[in-house]
C-alpha cells in the first residue's frame, strides 16, 4: 500500500512538473497601460510566462462599461492557437488591464486538475450580457451560476475546437460567444467546460464586492472570499469595479505588507542626480482663486525648492485682488530668477476651470515642457525637495500627501461612494497617520500633484480636464484622468492611474475658513484657524520659543523678572504696522472712556487690542505662549490669563517719552518689546525701583515677566530718540 501511494505521489508530481512547463499565460494588451504594467509585476513576482496578443493593434473591441465588446481577443487568441505545436500545453487566458495574479502557477494548476475538466472558466454573480439566457445556464450546487470571459483556463486542444467557430467582428461580445456554448449542453460536454463556481482560481469583483477582504499572511496578501472561504490566484476587477481593484492592487501580491512595508515603492524610479543633461523643465501652476493667509509665506516657501530655477517656469492665475500685492512683489523681487513667468490676474475675469486648462495647455503646447506641477495657494510645502521626490517616482500623476493638523482631512481620498463622492477606505486613516508608508494608487488628488507633459499631448490631447456641469473642478479633473482618453474609453476604462505618496513628510493645507480681509495684517489672527505648531506659530512665534526649558534661555535680569523670546522680528512688524494703521492713538490723559470706570491713574499713549477685534486672538496667544512659562517660574500658580486690559503703547521724545512710577493692575504683567534699541529708538526701558534695577536694552520680541503688584513698582525710562513700541497685558487682575 505504501509503495502504490508513493507511486501515486510520483505520478501527480511529475504531471504537476509537466503541466508547469507548459504553462502559458495569454493575454491580449493593444497599449501598456499603468494597469498592464501592474498585471506584469504581478506575473513576474510569481514566475509565470507570459505571451501578449495584440500589441501596437488600434483596438477595435468596444468599452465594456456601456455595451458588449471584446470579440476582437477572441480573434487574436484563435490566431495564436494555430500556432502553438505543443498539444499539451495549458493555456491561461486572461484580461490584463485590470488584472493581479494573487498566487503561483503550482497553486493554480493545482486547483485546475482538482475541477477535473478540460477548459475553467471564472464565474459571475451576474449574468451579461444577454439576461435573457438566465435560465439556460445550468444550475450549480453551489456558488456563481454564470460565466465570466474575462479569464479561463484549459488545454489547448480544447481552447482551440472552443474558439474556432468564432466568426465574429472585433466589437461582437466575446461574453456572448463563450456564454452560448457553455449553455450548449452538447458543446459543454464535449469541451468538457465548467466554472470555477465558488472563485478558487478567479475572482471577478463585479457584483462581489462585499465577498472580498484582503488577507495578511507571511510578507504577503492574498484576496479572501468570504462567502465560499476560497483564496482565488487571479482576482478581476471586472466592470464598474476599477477603482476597488487598484485598492487591492495596492497590496497584492506583496507590493505592501506589514512587514515589508512598500515594496515597490522604489522601483522604476527616475533618479536626477544621475542625468548627464539639465533637469526636467517643470511648469509650476499656482492658483489663487479665494483669500487666503500666509500668501508671503508661499512664495518664500517656493523659492527655497530646491530645483534649478532655470529649468522652471511659472503659471500664476489670481483671482484675489487682496493678494495682488503679494504677487506683484514675489515677481518684482524674484520673477527674473525662473525661465518664464505668465500671470493671470483678476482683471482677465477668468474662471477656475479654465485657468486650469490653461495651465495643463501651456505645459502641453511647450515642446520642452517635461512636467506640470500644480499647487494650490493653500498648500504649505515644508519639504524643500518635494518636487525633485515627486519627478524622480516617475509616475503620470503623482501627489505628496498633505494633511490639515490635528484632523483626519488629506488631498487624496481613498475610495468613492457610489454616486461619485469621498468615501473612507479601509486603509485611509492608516495612511493618512502615517502608520502605512507608500505610493497608493487612489481615485482623487487635489490641490497639489505632478502631471507627466507626455500625457498631456497623448491620452489628454486637447481635452478640458476640469470642465464639468455636475462636478467640481478637482472631481472633473480626477474623473475624466480615470476615465477619459482621447474622448472615448479605452479597453479598460481604467487608462491612467493617479498615485499619492506618503514616503516623505511634504507639508499641510491652510484653513481658509473665516479668513478676514479687512485688516492690513490679516494673518495676525489666524491663530484659530491655522494655530499651533503650525503656520501662525511659524510665521509669528520666536524660533528660539520652543528651546526655552531645554536651553534655559529665560534670563533673570532683576528679582522674579523674567526675560524670554516670544514673538518673531515678522510679528513685531505686523503688530506696530497695524497699530499704526488703525492709527486712533489715545490722548495720554486720565480719562479714558475705553475703560471701566472711565479714568487711567497712569495714563499712556496706546491702543486697545480690541479697538483693532484682536482680543480674543490676544488672549489665545497668551494661554497658549505665556501661561507654560508663568507656571514654569512660578511653581504652584495657574493662570486663566483672564486679561482686561491689553494693549500697545507708543513712546516719542515729542508725543511721551516715559512713564512715572507705577504699580500695574495685575497678577502679573507681560512687556514685549516691539522694536529694536539703536536701530528705531534711544533710551527707554524699564526700571524696578525696589530693587534698583534696570533693563535698559530690550530684546525685540523678547517678553518680560514680572508681578503687577506690592512688590515690583517700576518706570518707564525716558526715549530719548526715535519710536519705541511695547505690547502690554495685565494679566490676571
Amino acid at each position: 500500500l505504501i509503495r502504490y501511494i508513493y507511486i501515486i505521489i510520483f505520478l501527480n508530481s511529475s504531471t504537476m512538473l509537466c503541466l508547469l512547463e507548459n504553462l502559458v499565460v495569454v493575454t491580449v494588451a493593444t497599449k501598456e497601460t499603468d494597469g498592464f504594467r501592474r498585471f506584469l509585476r504581478s506575473a513576474k513576482h510569481f514566475n509565470y510566462t507570459v505571451k501578449v496578443l495584440g500589441r501596437g493593434e488600434k483596438w477595435r473591441g468596444g468599452n465594456y462599461m456601456s455595451a458588449p465588446g471584446g470579440g476582437q481577443k477572441v480573434r487574436l487568441l484563435k490566431t495564436a492557437l494555430e500556432e502553438i505545436k505543443n498539444e499539451d500545453e495549458v493555456i491561461l487566458f486572461i484580461d490584463s488591464y485590470d488584472v493581479v495574479f494573487a498566487s503561483g502557477p503550482k497553486e493554480l494548476l493545482k486547483k485546475f486538475q482538482q475541477s477535473r475538466h478540460k477548459v475553467v472558466f471564472s464565474s459571475e454573480t451576474l449574468i451579461w450580457p444577454d439576461r435573457h439566457l438566465e435560465d439556460k445556464h445550468p444550475h450549480v450546487r453551489e456558488g456563481n451560476r454564470f460565466l465570466g470571459s474575462g479569464g479561463f483556463i484549459g488545454y489547448v486542444p480544447k481552447v482551440r475546437e472552443m474558439v474556432s467557430g468564432w466568426t465574429g467582428e472585433d466589437g461582437d461580445s466575446d461574453q456572448l460567444f463563450f456564454t452560448k456554448i457553455y449553455i450548449d449542453p452538447e458543446k459543454r460536454k464535449s469541451i468538457n467546460i465548467t466554472l470555477d463556481s465558488k472563485c478558487r482560481l478567479f475572482q471577478n469583483l463585479h457584483g462581489a464586492l462585499d465577498e472580498v477582504v484582503l488577507k495578511f499572511e507571511d510578507s504577503r496578501v492574498r484576496a479572501r472570499n468570504v462567502l465560499y472561504d476560497t483564496l482565488p490566484v487571479i482576482v478581476h476587477g471586472n466592470g464598474p469595479t476599477k477603482l476597488q481593484m487598484n485598492y487591492l492592487g495596492n497590496y497584492i501580491p506583496n507590493t505592501w505588507t506589514f512587514e515589508t512595508g512598500c515594496t515597490v515603492c522604489h522601483e522604476d524610479l527616475r533618479p536626477l542626480t544621475t542625468l548627464k543633461s539639465e533637469y526636467p523643465l517643470v511648469v509650476i501652476g499656482i492658483f489663487i482663486q479665494q483669500p487666503t493667509p500666509f500668501v508671503t509665506v508661499f512664495f518664500e516657501r517656493l523659492l527655497k525648492l530646491q530645483y534649478p530655477k532655470n529649468r522652471l517656469k511659472l503659471f500664476i492665475y489670481n483671482q484675489e485682488v487682496h493678494h495682488e500685492r503679494q504677487v506683484s512683489a514675489f515677481l518684482q523681487d524674484h520673477g527674473s530668477l525662473y525661465q518664464d513667468v505668465k500671470l493671470i490676474g483678476p482683471e482677465e475675469e477668468m474662471d477656475g476651470p479654465a485657468s486650469r486648462n490653461l495651465g495643463f495647455d501651456m505645459c502641453r503646447k511647450d515642446k520642452d515642457c517635461d512636467y506640470f506641477f500644480s499647487v494650490d495657494i493653500e498648500v504649505v510645502l515644508k519639504n524643500e525637495n518635494t518636487l525633485k521626490i515627486l519627478v524622480e517616482q516617475n509616475l503620470p500623476v503623482v501627489a505628496p500627501m498633505i494633511t490639515r493638523p490635528g484632523r483626519l482631512w488629506s488631498n487624496f481620498w481613498g475610495a468613492l461612494s457610489a454616486d461619485g463622492y469621498y468615501a473612507r477606505s479601509e486603509d485611509y486613516v492608516d495612511i493618512v497617520q502615517g502608520h502605512r508608508e507608500g505610493v497608493w494608487n487612489v481615485p482623487y488628488v487635489s490641490n497639489v500633484y505632478l502631471v507627466k507633459a507626455s500625457l498631456l499631448r497623448s491620452e489628454l490631447t486637447e481635452y478640458e480636464l476640469f470642465n464639468s456641469n455636475i462636478l467640481d473642478p478637482d472631481m472633473a479633473y480626477c474623473h475624466n484622468i480615470r476615465f477619459l482618453s482621447f474622448f472615448f474609453f479605452l479597453i479598460s476604462s481604467q487608462e491612467i492611474f493617479m498615485y499619492v505618496t506618503n514616503m516623505h513628510s511634504f507639508g499641510r493645507i491652510l484653513s481658509t475658513e473665516n479668513y478676514q480681509t479687512n485688516h492690513l495684517h490679516n494673518d495676525l489672527w489666524q491663530i484659530f484657524e491655522n494655530p499651533l505648531v503650525s503656520d501662525w506659530e511659524e510665521r509669528y512665534i520666536h524660533e528660539n520659543y520652543t528651546h526655552i526649558m531645554k536651553d534655559k534661555l529665560i534670563e533673570t535680569p532683576c528679582p522674579d523678572v523674567y526675560w524670554f523670546p516670544v514673538f518673531s522680528e515678522v510679528a513685531c512688524n505686523h503688530l506696530v504696522e497695524e497699530m499704526e494703521n488703525y492709527g486712533k492713538w489715545s490722548g495720554g490723559g486720565n480719562m479714558d472712556k475705553r475703560i471701566q470706570g472711565g479714568y487711567e491713574n497712569v495714563p499712556t499713549i496706546d491702543i486697545h487690542m480690541n479697538q483693532v477685534n484682536y482680543d480674543k486672538e490676544w488672549r489665545k496667544f497668551l494661554l497658549e505662549y505665556i501661561a507654560p512659562i508663568t507656571e514654569k517660574m512660578f511653581p504652584g500658580y495657574y493662570t486663566t490669563c483672564s486679561t482686561p486690559l491689553n494693549f500697545v503703547v507708543r513712546y516719542k521724545p515729542d508725543e511721551q517719552p516715559l512713564l512715572v512710577p507705577h504699580h500695574d493692575a495685575s497678577t502679573f504683567t507681560i512687556n514685549i518689546a516691539l522694536n529694536s534699541k539703536g536701530v528705531d529708538y534711544q533710551g527707554g526701558g524699564c526700571r524696578f525701583l525696589r530693587y534698583n534695577c534696570s533693563v535698559k536694552a530690550p530684546r525685540k520680541g523678547w517678553a518680560l515677566m514680572h508681578p503687577g503688584r506690592l512688590t515690583h513698582y517700576h518706570e518707564g525710562l525716558p526715549t530719548t530718540a526715535g519710536v519705541r513700541y511695547i505690547a502690554v497685558s495685565f494679566v490676571d487682575p
